[in-house]
C-alpha cells in the first residue's frame, strides 16, 4: 500500500495524520483551506460543497459536488479535489487570481452577503456549469427568459444542482441570477480540459490510525473475505447516513470498509426482462444513465434529499439502512423489485417485499452485501410517487407512497402500491391492491379503495405528523392518482 494522499487543487497532499473517520471537510480546513465551511454537519446546508472528479456520463469526467462534511478524507485516496480556492485561475506572472465564471457571477449579481455559505454555492453552481450535457434554450445575454420552466434557467442550469445549499442573508433571486447568467467554459478552461481524460482509478487503501482502519479492496471477492474475517466492519458507500453518525453522534468504528468504487456493484444493465442497477452507483448517475426508462424513478430522484447528497447517495445505502422512512423502498415495492445479495459463498436473490423483517432489519446476513437492484420488465404504465413532507425538496418525508397500475379498458388489471412512513419497514399496500385489481378505475371504485389504504399500517406520531394526518395523507393520495389520470385521458 502507498501513502494515502488526495490530489487538492491540483497539488498531492498526505491524508496524514488525519484520523480514518476525519472527514474531508476538516482535512481541507486543517490545511487551510477555509473556504470550505461546516454549517450543520449532516449535509443540508451545502457550506462544504467542494468538486470531485468521478466517472462520467457524457464524457470520460464530470465533476461532481459533494458534502465534504460526510465523507471520510481517506475516501477520497487518490483522487481528485477541488476547492472554492481552486477555481480561481493564478496568473503565470505573479498576478492575482483571476475570478471563475461563476465566482464573478455571484460577485457582480450580489449573490454574497455574509459569505459563509458563498463558497459551497460556488462549488455547487461549478458543477453545474462544468455539465456535459447542459443546453442553452436562449441566449443569457439577452436577458431572454426562454427556459424550459421555473427551474431551469436559459443557459440550461438546473437549480437543482443549488437544492441542498442553504443561504439565510442573502436570498436566493440573486444566486439564481448568477446560476443563469453563466455561459459555457471556453476551451481554455483546464477544468473543462480535464473532462476530457478519465478519472482516477480507485485505489486500494489501508489507511490506520490509534486502533481505528479504513479499507477499500480492488474487487469484490476481497471485499466479502474481509466482512468474513470482520464481522464488526461498517459497510460505507456515499457516507451519507454513516458521516451523520460521525458528527452528531460522535460514532467511532474499529474498520470502515468502502464498497462504492467496486467495479462489480456499479453496473447498470437493460436487460429484455428486467433492469439490473448496481448498489453502488450514485443516485445521480442512475438518473442520468436511465434518463426516464423508469418513469416512477424519474419522478423520485428530484424528491430525494438534494442533488449534493444524490451525488453520493445510493440504492443499497437506502436499503442497506433498512429505514421506513427511506424514500427509495416505497417505489422499489411499487416496481416488484428484488435484491442481488452476495457473500463469500455466492450470491442470492430475495424479493424486496420480502426483504425487511423488523425495524432497521433485514434478510441480509452478516458478510453480505446487496450488489444490485432488479427491477422486472415490463413496467407499469401508470405510475406516481408522492411523497408527503413540510418542505417540497429536500425534506425527509412524512409518508411517501409509490403507485404502479396497470389499467386496461377502465379496469385495473394489476395494482402494486408501496409505502413509506407507516409501519416499522417499508410495506406493500395489499388489501389496497386487493380492493382495486379487477375493478374499474372510477371514482366509486377509488373512494373505497382510499378508504381501505387509510388502514393499512401503523402509522406513528411524531414531531413530522400524527397518525391520524398521515392515515388520511394515504387515502388522498389514491384520489389524487385518480384525479391525475383521469385529467390525462380527458386531455
Amino acid at each position: 500500500m502507498t501513502e494515502a494522499r488526495i490530489t487538492v487543487n491540483g497539488k498531492e497532499t498526505p491524508i496524514s495524520p488525519a484520523a480514518p473517520h476525519a472527514t474531508v471537510l476538516d482535512f481541507l480546513r486543517e490545511r487551510g483551506l477555509t473556504g470550505t465551511k461546516e454549517g450543520c454537519a449532516e449535509g443540508e446546508c451545502g457550506a462544504c460543497s467542494v468538486l470531485v472528479a468521478r466517472p462520467g456520463v457524457n464524457k470520460p469526467t464530470d465533476w461532481v459536488a459533494v458534502n465534504a462534511c460526510l465523507v471520510p478524507a481517506a475516501a477520497l485516496d487518490g483522487q481528485e479535489v477541488i476547492t472554492s480556492e481552486g477555481l480561481a485561475t493564478v496568473g503565470e506572472d505573479g498576478t492575482p487570481p483571476a475570478l471563475h465564471p461563476v465566482q464573478e457571477e455571484m460577485a457582480v449579481r450580489g449573490g454574497s452577503q455574509c459569505g459563509y455559505c458563498t463558497p459551497g454555492f460556488v462549488c455547487s453552481m461549478a458543477a453545474e456549469y462544468y455539465r456535459p450535457d447542459r443546453c442553452a434554450h436562449a441566449d443569457p445575454a439577452d436577458g431572454a427568459e426562454a427556459h424550459a420552466d421555473a427551474e431551469h434557467g436559459p443557459n440550461g442550469f438546473d437549480l437543482h444542482a443549488l437544492s441542498g445549499n442553504l443561504c439565510r442573508c442573502t436570498g436566493y433571486r440573486p444566486i439564481r441570477d448568477a446560476a443563469f447568467a453563466v455561459g459555457e467554459p471556453t476551451d481554455e478552461d483546464p477544468l473543462a480540459q480535464r473532462r476530457e481524460q478519465a478519472p482516477p482509478a480507485p485505489v486500494a487503501t489501508e489507511y490506520a490510525r490509534d486502533d481505528s482502519t479504513f479499507l477499500r479492496k480492488d474487487t469484490l471477492a476481497e471485499t466479502l473475505r474481509v466482512l468474513r474475517e470482520r464481522p464488526d466492519a461498517v459497510v460505507v458507500a456515499g457516507s451519507t447516513d454513516y458521516g451523520v453518525e460521525v458528527n452528531i453522534r460522535s460514532r467511532r468504528e474499529g474498520c470502515v470498509v468502502a464498497i462504492d468504487r467496486l467495479p462489480e456493484l456499479r453496473e447498470l444493465r437493460v436487460e429484455s426482462d428486467h433492469i439490473e442497477i448496481g448498489a453502488a452507483l450514485t443516485l445521480t448517475e442512475i438518473e442520468r444513465r436511465l434518463d426516464g426508462q423508469v418513469p416512477l424513478l424519474a419522478e423520485l430522484f428530484p424528491q430525494f434529499a438534494s442533488r449534493l447528497i444524490r451525488n453520493g447517495a445510493t440504492l443499497g445505502g437506502n436499503l442497506g439502512t433498512g429505514s421506513p422512512i427511506g424514500d427509495s423502498p416505497p417505489v422499489l415495492l411499487a416496481l416488484e423489485a428484488s435484491l442481488v445479495l452476495v457473500d463469500a459463498d455466492g450470491e442470492r436473490e430475495v424479493p424486496l417485499a420480502e426483504y425487511f423483517t423488523g425495524y432497521r432489519q433485514s434478510v441480509r446476513r452478516p458478510g453480505e452485501l446487496i450488489r444490485a437492484v432488479r427491477i422486472p420488465l415490463p413496467l407499469s404504465p401508470v405510475t406516481a410517487f408522492h411523497k408527503i413532507a413540510k418542505r417540497r425538496f429536500d425534506d425527509i418525508s412524512s409518508v411517501a407512497v409509490a403507485f404502479a397500475l396497470d389499467i386496461e379498458d377502465g379496469i385495473v388489471r394489476t395494482a402494486r402500491i408501496g409505502l413509506g412512513g407507516v409501519a416499522a419497514t417499508p410495506i406493500r399496500a395489499l388489501a389496497t391492491e386487493a380492493a382495486l385489481e379487477g375493478r374499474p378505475w372510477s371514482a366509486e371504485t377509488v373512494e373505497a379503495a382510499a378508504r381501505v389504504l387509510r388502514g393499512e399500517g401503523t402509522p406513528m406520531e411524531d414531531h413530522r405528523a400524527s397518525s391520524l394526518y398521515r392515515s388520511a395523507m394515504l387515502g388522498q393520495s389514491l384520489k389524487k392518482l385518480h384525479a391525475q389520470t383521469t385529467e390525462a385521458v380527458s386531455s
